[in-house]
Formats: C-alpha cells, structure tokens, sequence
C-alpha cells in the first residue's frame, strides 16, 4: 500500500482544455467536460499527485503546469518529484493525453 501525502506536499498537475477539441461546440460543454474530467482523474496516482482541470480560454497559458505549494515547478523538477514516486513524466504525459482522448469520448457517450 501506498503512503498518501498530506495535500500540501503533493505535485498539483493543472491540465487545461482546450475548448476546440470537444468538437466544434465545445466551448459550450468545456466547464461541465472539466468537472467530469477531474472526477475520473483524481485517483491516477492520487497518493502523491492532485489533479486541477480547467478550460484553456487563454493561449498565453500552457496547456500542462506542475505545481507545488501554489509554486510553479519546470517540467525538470515536476519530473524529479515524479521519479521519486516511480512515475516517469514521459509515459505520464502519453497516458495523460491518451486518457483525456478516452474520457472526451465518455463524456458525450454518456
């Protein structure tokens, strides 16, 4: 069994959605397809990772951001943390994107 981190010391991954890959109206379903995403999300490496989902409306920002204590981490660090956990951040973010795929396709499936 895993020990789970108190929430100040897990890594805060904060995804944000593009409102255009729901499809053409996505921008009407984006808020609700984030509430949804979330919940399926939360428990994938829930022992030491939190999960935040929010619509992308603002190019400038990026799509993936590792957070930690309200700080923003690189993607070196964010990696590291990772690694101490087992968890690689390339197959990460390929299971991170796989996943999104899947649950746009459950989202309107439902």
């Amino acid at each position: 069994m895993e020990t789970r981190l108190p929430l100040y010391k897990k890594l805060l991954v904060m995804y944000r959605i593009e409102p255009g890959c729901l499809g053409p109206q996505g921008a009407d379903y984006v808020e609700e397809f984030c509430v949804f995403a979330k919940k399926k999300l939360k428990d994938n490496h829930g022992h030491c990772l939190r999960w935040t989902i929010k619509p992308r409306y603002d190019k400038t920002l990026p799509e993936l951001e590792f957070q930690i204590k309200n700080a923003v981490l690189s993607r070196d660090n964010a990696a590291k943390y990772m690694d101490s956990f087992g968890i690689d951040i390339d197959t990460f973010e390929e299971e991170l994107e796989e996943s999104l795929a899947d649950l746009v396709d459950a989202f309107f499936e439902r």
